[in-house]
């Protein structure tokens, strides 16, 4: 298997975010993750490559992952990119009665009564996570997030990135 090539510290960015799928109406929690993926793949599946962008399953059914498919050097053609995603997304949710939430939290959710883990490829992780974890609280099932990934070459720059994101001791 070819390995992709080491790039330099800020020669590329990866960005990950996390968006729940609601009800259109309601805004209620939908956890049709599953079925959007099933559309775009042809069976139930956990990623889907849509070029710059790939959308992927996460721990709990009502929330769909878009991020880089690799390294990205120009971050405005990878924001155009999202968009176009986050708009092709909300267009297949629709025949679902469902939307993207572009927010941290739900607010209404009730994560014990509402939280469905992913039950397809590599559920096995998900319900040991859920095992040890309980995954129903807001800090699992209603969080969504945001990522940046920075790659570095070698232990110095890893050095000179980590000195630069930590915070100073005093």
């Amino acid at each position: 298997m070819n390995q992709p090539p080491r790039i330099h510290l800020f020669q590329g960015y990866g960005l990950e975010l996390e968006y729940m799928i609601v009800d259109r109406n309601t805004l209620a929690v939908k956890p049709v993750a599953d079925e959007l993926l099933r559309q775009m793949l042809g069976s139930y599946g956990s990623d889907y490559d849509n070029g710059m962008v790939t959308w992927s399953n996460e721990l709990v059914l009502h929330v769909i992952e878009l991020k880089s498919s690799r390294p990205e050097k120009n971050l405005r053609a990878l924001a155009v990119s999202f968009h176009e995603n986050v708009q092709q997304i909300n267009k297949l949710l629709e025949p679902l009665g469902a939307q993207l939430m572009p927010t941290a939290m739900h607010p209404l959710m009730d994560p014990h009564a509402e939280t469905r883990l992913w039950p397809h490829e590599n559920n096995e992780v998900y319900a040991l996570y859920n095992t040890i974890f309980d995954c129903r609280g807001h800090g699992w099932s209603n969080l969504q997030s945001t990522h940046i990934n920075l790659p570095f070459y070698d232990d110095e720059e890893f050095s000179r990135l980590h000195a630069a994101v930590r915070p100073e001791i005093l």
